[in-house]
């Protein structure tokens, strides 16, 4: 069995490096990206099983790319968070996206991911 891959775009590093670890630690397949652009290119390379996507990006807003990432990979699985939005702020009507807030608890992603 393949290990399940996550890419988290965030432009905050050190909150990247503790999640990468922790989920590496639980035997995900985890790789990071610090921009919209690099993110992108990252997602098209190796078309992840989920996405941890954040909105505010030093070159775009994460969430304003939501329509096109999942009109192009309809099975992905995405995770919009923000410190700076409330999830009131995006509704969406696709069952493959889900809306935290930061700060994010690891015992979040624990089930989150054991049950996705």
């Amino acid at each position: 069995m393949s290990k399940i891959s996550i890419l988290i775009i965030d432009d905050e590093v050190d909150y990247c490096m503790i999640m990468k670890s922790y989920l590496q630690a639980k035997n995900y397949a985890v790789t990071c990206a610090y921009t919209l652009k690099d993110g992108l290119k990252k997602l098209a390379d190796s078309a992840p099983d989920r996405l941890i996507l954040d909105n505010n990006l030093p070159d775009g807003k994460g969430w304003d790319c939501v329509d096109e990432i999942t009109n192009k990979y309809p099975s992905l699985k995405v995770y919009l968070v923000s410190a700076y939005r409330q999830k009131s702020d995006f509704i969406s009507t696709t069952p493959n996206i889900t809306v935290w807030e930061k700060p994010i608890s690891l015992s979040l992603l624990d089930t989150v991911f054991q049950t996705a």
